[in-house]
C-alpha cells in the first residue's frame, strides 16, 4: 500500500470516508480493480516517487495524478513490507484467480477426484494468497506452512466428500431439492475450510501478537487482542464473500438448465455459462465483502490489553487509539 512509502507527512487513506461501509466498498472497489494488474514496473516506480514527493514534503496538494498513484501502490504493495506482492495474489487478481477454481469446484456432477482436485487447487490458492497478504509481524517457517497447508487442504476435502455421500442418503427430500443440495457441497466446504485456513495461515500471529502503531505511526507494541480481532474478521470476510459466489451461480445455473436457454444445448455452452455468472457475482461481490471491516483497523486502548491502557505519543499525548493492519 501507499502508506509503506516512508516519509513524515501523512497521505490520506483514501479519497472515501473509510468510517464508512459505502465508503470502504468504493474503496475496496479500487483495490481490487483488475485493471491495476496492467501497470508495468515502471507504473509503479513512478507510484512511488509522487507519493514519495507528498510525504517528503515536495508537493502538498492530492491530484487526480497523485490519487491514481495511491490507487497503485494500494492494489500493489504489502502494507507492512512495501514490496510488490506476486502478482496473481493481488487482491486486484482476485477475481481471475479465482475464477478457475472457483468454475472447476461449482462444475455439476464432479466424481470424487474431481472433487479432491478442484478442493486441493482452491485450498492451494487460498494460501498463497493468505500468506502474500497477511499482516508480517510474524511471517511463518516453511515447514509451518506445509503444516497448515496441508490441514486445511484435509478439512476441504473431508467436508466435500462427506456432504457428496450424504446428501444423495436424504431420501425423505424431493429429488430436486437434493439436486440444490449437492450443488452447494463446494460452498459448504470452501467456507469451512477457508476458515480452518485463515486461522492456521495467521497462528503465528494469534500466539505472539502483532504490531499496532499510533495515531501518527509509531509502532508502539505488540497485541494478541489486535491480533483475534485481525484474523477473526479476515476470517468472516472469507465466508461473506464466499457465501454470494459459491451460492448464486449454482442456484442460477438450476433454472438456466431447465429453460430453453441450456436445455438440449452442448456442454461447452453450459461451461462458459457457468463461467460468466461466477466472474459477474465476483465482480459485483468482492468489494462488498471486502468492506465489511476496514483493512487498517483502529481500536481504543480500552478494548487492548492493559500494558496500553497508559501509553504516551512522543509529544506527551495520551494514546487513545491505536491502529493495525488487518491483512486481507
Amino acid at each position: 500500500m501507499a502508506s509503506s512509502v516512508p516519509g513524515p507527512v501523512n497521505l490520506p487513506h483514501s479519497k472515501y470516508d473509510l468510517s464508512t461501509y459505502w465508503g470502504r466498498v468504493k474503496h475496496c472497489a479500487e483495490i481490487s480493480d483488475p485493471t491495476m494488474l496492467l501497470n508495468t514496473t515502471s507504473d509503479i516506480e513512478n507510484a512511488k516517487r509522487m507519493v514519495w514527493d507528498y510525504k517528503n514534503g515536495v508537493t502538498s496538494k492530492m491530484t487526480p495524478e497523485l490519487w491514481r498513484a495511491k490507487k497503485i501502490l494500494d492494489s500493489t504493495l504489502h502494507p507492512d513490507t512495501g514490496e510488490t506482492v506476486f502478482l496473481p495474489f493481488r487482491m486486484s487478481s482476485c477475481v481471475l484467480s479465482n475464477l478457475v477454481v472457483t468454475a472447476g469446484m461449482l462444475t455439476p456432477n464432479l466424481g470424487t477426484a474431481g472433487t479432491l482436485f478442484w478442493q486441493i487447487a482452491n485450498q492451494s490458492l487460498n494460501v498463497a494468497i493468505n500468506t502474500a497478504n497477511a499482516n508480517k509481524s510474524h511471517p511463518l517457517t516453511t515447514k509451518q506452512i506445509i503444516t497448515n497447508y496441508t490441514l486445511a487442504v484435509t478439512a476441504s476435502c473431508s467436508v466435500a466428500l462427506g456432504l457428496n455421500s450424504l446428501v444423495p442418503r436424504l431420501k425423505s427430500l424431493k429429488p430436486n431439492t437434493r439436486m440444490i443440495l449437492g450443488r452447494l457441497v463446494p460452498f459448504a466446504a470452501v467456507v469451512s475450510a477457508g476458515i480452518v485456513n485463515v486461522f492456521l495461515m495467521r497462528s503465528e500471529e494469534l500466539k505472539k501478537g502483532i504490531t499496532v502503531f499510533d495515531k501518527k505511526g509509531d509502532e508502539v507494541g505488540t497485541s494478541k487482542t489486535a491480533a483475534w480481532y485481525a484474523v477473526g474478521e479476515t476470517a468472516a470476510s472469507r465466508v461473506i464473500n464466499a457465501t454470494p459466489i459459491m451460492v448464486i451461480p449454482p442456484l442460477i445455473l438450476v433454472r438456466l438448465q431447465r429453460s430453453k436457454f441450456l436445455k438440449g444445448k452442448p456442454k461447452g455452452v453450459e461451461i462458459l455459462t457457468n463461467i460468466g455468472l461466477i466472474f459477474a457475482t465476483s465482480l459485483v461481490a468482492l468489494p462488498f465483502a471486502l468492506g465489511v471491516f476496514p483493512q487498517r483497523r483502529i481500536l481504543p486502548v480500552t478494548k487492548l490489553e492493559p500494558k496500553f491502557q497508559d501509553l504516551k505519543d512522543k509529544e506527551g499525548n495520551k494514546i487513545t487509539e491505536l491502529e493495525f493492519n488487518r491483512g486481507i
